[in-house]
């Protein structure tokens, strides 16, 4: 099934991504410190642990955070047969020349840019009908 025209809502908080050593525990105050229904993404591999969440500007002890992110929420939730979402998004992005940060959930996609670039992004998802 192709993507039809995607309805995106940009999130009202300011995100941040760090990164852990993948032996580390994850922020104890991860979830409690976000609003219930803010984006709050937490995965590990062999590598590293990842964690998007709304910005703190607390230090992060054995971590690297990059902070000045805004979110753009794919309204779901998607069918899983529904295939190019990202590639569709990421596509009109790179056009843009927005770097982005993509994380899914069970339900939709989020899609994460530098919140200057903001404008850009939401210019060029409009332009193709996506926004």
């Amino acid at each position: 099934m192709a993507s039809p025209n995607l309805a995106l809502d940009v999130l009202p908080a300011v995100y941040e991504v760090a990164k852990f050593p993948p032996t580390s525990q994850p922020p104890g105050d991860l979830f409690a410190a976000a609003a219930a229904d803010a984006l709050v993404s937490l995965t590990r591999t062999g590598d590293e642990i990842s964690v998007v969440r709304p910005a703190t500007g607390a230090a992060a002890p054995g971590g690297v955070v990059e902070g000045g992110w805004k979110a753009l929420r794919v309204r779901g939730p998607l069918p899983f047969e529904l295939v190019g979402v990202l590639a569709r998004l990421s596509a009109a992005l790179a056009r843009a020349e927005v770097s982005i940060f993509a994380v899914s959930t069970y339900d939709t996609d989020y899609v994460l840019v530098k919140a200057d670039a903001l404008p850009r992004a939401v210019s060029a998802l409009q332009a193709v009908g996506d926004a």
